[in-house]
């Protein structure tokens, strides 16, 4: 008979992680490896700017020219930015709301990536951004903040990131299997969008006409980035191989899908609904909603447990 010791695991867990700078006797497990403060206030630090850039790319979107550091013709290509943005906040915030360094890395590589390529991209348009004065003080200062956060915070993360590795402790167990059919999505996800990505980001004049709205090479670019940082977030999910673990993507995957659907909503008339790249898309969005939900719903079923865990529970 099962007891309720398998449903005590969490627990035993959390409380591990506190003990992760004590010595392990002989024979005792190690302690779980925690989010180190360093990386946990980056990624809280990194929600509040998203959702800064968030609103005003999904809310004032009609009004880059004024609100933003670089102007953006397509509405529809501003609220893409917009509701990824947001849909990045939900990752950022519940990774950096975790305990175990497991359950919160999901987050960083993808983060870390798209600041990186989003930077780069930013160095080879500098002429389309909003500086000198023929643009508002307050516009001006908006361009400096989005140089300045593209320049620290890949810098601060790599620096959070060597913090992080120093801190004693393991994984605990896996405990919560997603089905295999969201492991399939989760690799065509994590190829597609990686692909795709790097030829928009490599070959933004080329590959543009192939994306089923409108794109100037910089927001080619930048679309990009986000590409291949949600492949990453993908590839990273099959690497973790559990619920738990995919638990802030999956949030994020729900939210993208719905905030770009209404992005798609608010401007149907800009996006090529009978183009392959449009339909393309609309499957993208139905798979990250499957795929975020299939995640959440495992993620909330009670722990399975492995080797000596599984034998303890099922002690009578």
């Amino acid at each position: 008979m099962i007891t309720n010791t398998a449903f005590g695991a969490r627990p035993t867990w959390r409380h591990g992680i506190h003990q992760a700078g004590a010595p392990v006797a002989p024979g005792v497990p190690a302690a779980v490896k925690p989010l180190g403060s360093a990386t946990r206030w980056l990624l809280l630090t990194a929600a509040v700017l998203v959702l800064l850039a968030g609103f005003q790319l999904f809310v004032l979107t009609e009004n880059t020219g004024t609100y933003f550091a670089w102007t953006i013709a397509n509405p529809l290509g501003a609220a893409f930015l917009g509701a990824s943005y947001w849909a990045s906040l939900s990752i950022e915030a519940l990774a950096g709301r975790e305990a175990a360094w497991s359950n919160a890395r999901i987050a960083v590589p993808a983060v870390l990536v798209f600041t990186v390529l989003t930077l780069v991209a930013t160095l080879l348009h500098l002429d389309k951004f909003h500086f000198g004065g023929s643009f508002a003080a307050d516009t001006q200062i908006l361009t400096w903040a989005w140089i300045a956060i593209y320049v620290l915070v890949p810098l601060l993360m790599l620096i959070a990131l060597g913090v992080q590795t120093r801190i004693p402790g393991q994984d605990p167990p896996r405990s919560a299997a997603l089905p295999g059919w969201v492991y399939g999505a989760l690799a065509v996800q994590a190829v597609g969008l990686f692909a795709f990505g790097v030829a928009l980001f490599a070959a933004p004049a080329q590959t543009a006409p192939l994306w089923p709205w409108k794109l100037t090479p910089l927001l080619a670019q930048v679309t990009g980035a986000w590409l291949i940082g949600l492949g990453v977030a993908a590839a990273q999910a099959l690497l973790e191989r559990d619920a738990r673990r995919f638990r802030p993507a999956a949030v994020g995957s729900v939210l993208l899908a719905v905030l770009q659907s209404i992005a798609l909503a608010r401007y149907p008339h800009l996006f090529a609904w009978r183009s392959p790249s449009g339909v393309v898309y609309l499957i993208f969005l139905a798979t990250m909603l499957l795929t975020g939900a299939a995640g959440l719903a495992c993620g909330t079923r009670p722990p399975y447990l492995t080797g000596p865990h599984r034998d303890q529970a099922q002690q009578p």
